[in-house]
C-alpha cells in the first residue's frame, strides 16, 4: 500500500476506535453528546479543556469516564480558596534518615499523572490558579529550582462554575488562553433527565470500559496532525480568527463596537486542530468548513472579551461568534 492509503486506513480505523469510545463514555454520561465529542476532541489533540456549568450536571463524572475509557492515570483537585501551589505540585520534605543524616525528598503532587482533574478551579486564588500554567503550556514543573516532567500524555480537564456565583475568583487571560476548548454543560432536556434518573437510581449501573491506553491516545495525537486539511479551510481559519481583532482593516462595525480584545495566534492553532478531531469524531477523512463553523464558539469564546459598553447592553459573545462565523461562510460561498 502506498504512503496515503496507509494514512486512510490509519484515519478509519480511529473513527471506528473513537466510536467505540463515544459509545462507552455516553454508557454513564447520558444524553450529552456534544460535550463528550468537545472532551474527547480537546484530548485527540493534545489540549486542555474548560467545562463551564452549574454543580451537579455531571462534569466529575465525565472526566473521572474519561480516565477510564482512555486508559489515563487520573487525579483530581478541589480547588478551594486556602489551596496552596504546594498542594498541587507536590513539595520538598526533610528526611531523617537511620544513621541520623538529613536530606530532601520531593514528594510528588496530584498533578503528576496523566489527567487532572482540576474542579471548580476559579474557586482558588489566582496564585493557587498560576500554579498550572507552566504545566499546561510546558507539561513540567519547576520545583526547588528543579524541573520535573508530568506525565505523557498530560491533559487537564477543569471545571468551573459560572462566575456569577459567590465565592469565584475568574481565571487570568493567559491561562483561560491555554485551555484549547471552551465547553458549556447545559441542563439537560425532559427525555435525557428521565433517561438519567432510570439509569442512576438503581441497583446498579452501566459501566464504561477501556478502549484505548495511553500509548494509543499519544499515536491518535500524532496521526491527527497529519490529517491533510484542505487551502480553503486553513484561509476559512484564518478569516474567521482575524475577524474577531476590533484593530483589524477586515473587522466589522460590530466587532469593533462590541469586543475589547480578540484572539491570538493560539486561537487558529486550536482551530486547526480541533476541526481535524471533529471530523475524525464524525467519521470524515479531512475537515470542512462546516467543522470550522461547528468549532468556532468552544475555540473563541474564552479568548475575547467584550467591552464594558456591550457589556452594559447585554450583549451576548456567543451571538456575536455564530453570527460573524455565518456572515463570513455566506461570503465564501457567495464568492
Amino acid at each position: 500500500m502506498s504512503e496515503a492509503e496507509d494514512l486512510v486506513a490509519d484515519i478509519e480505523t480511529l473513527g471506528t476506535r473513537l466510536g467505540e469510545a463515544k459509545a462507552s463514555i455516553t454508557k454513564r454520561f447520558i444524553g450529552q453528546e456534544r460535550v463528550v465529542e468537545l472532551t474527547l476532541a480537546a484530548l485527540l489533540c493534545g489540549g486542555h479543556g474548560l467545562l463551564i456549568g452549574l454543580p451537579g450536571l455531571g462534569k466529575t463524572r465525565l472526566v473521572e469516564t474519561l480516565s477510564t475509557v482512555m486508559g489515563l492515570h487520573g487525579n483530581r483537585v478541589q480547588f478551594t480558596p486556602d489551596l496552596m501551589p504546594a498542594d498541587i505540585l507536590g513539595s520538598e520534605v526533610l528526611d531523617t534518615a537511620a544513621d541520623g543524616t538529613r536530606a530532601f525528598r520531593f514528594i510528588q503532587g496530584p498533578i503528576f499523572c496523566q489527567l487532572l482533574m482540576a474542579d471548580e478551579i476559579n474557586r482558588a486564588s489566582p496564585r493557587t490558579q498560576s500554579a498550572l500554567l507552566q504545566a499546561m503550556q510546558e507539561k513540567t514543573v519547576t520545583v526547588a529550582g528543579e524541573n520535573r516532567p508530568l506525565g505523557m500524555p498530560f491533559h487537564v480537564l477543569a471545571t468551573q462554575n459560572p462566575i456569577e456565583q459567590e465565592g469565584t475568583y475568574p481565571l487570568p487571560e493567559a491561562q483561560l488562553d491555554r485551555f484549547l476548548v471552551q465547553i458549556d454543560v447545559a441542563y439537560p432536556d425532559r427525555d435525557t433527565e428521565r433517561d438519567i434518573l432510570l439509569a442512576t437510581t438503581g441497583d446498579s449501573e452501566d459501566q464504561s470500559t477501556e478502549v484505548f491506553t495511553a500509548a494509543d491516545l499519544i499515536a491518535a495525537q500524532q496521526l491527527l496532525r497529519r490529517m491533510p486539511v484542505g487551502d480553503s479551510v486553513v484561509e476559512m481559519i484564518l478569516d474567521l480568527v482575524r475577524a474577531f481583532r476590533p484593530e483589524e482593516d477586515g473587522a466589522s462595525q460590530q466587532v469593533r463596537e462590541t469586543v475589547a480584545w480578540g484572539p491570538g495566534p493560539r486561537a487558529a492553532q486550536a482551530l486547526m486542530l480541533t476541526v481535524r478531531a471533529r471530523a475524525l469524531l464524525h467519521g470524515r477523512l479531512a475537515p470542512s468548513a462546516e467543522d470550522v463553523l461547528d468549532m468556532a464558539r468552544p475555540v473563541l469564546s474564552h479568548r475575547m472579551a467584550l467591552n464594558f459598553a456591550a457589556r452594559a447592553r447585554g450583549d451576548s459573545l456567543a451571538d456575536l461568534i455564530d453570527s460573524t462565523a455565518a456572515d463570513l461562510a455566506g461570503s465564501k460561498a457567495a464568492a
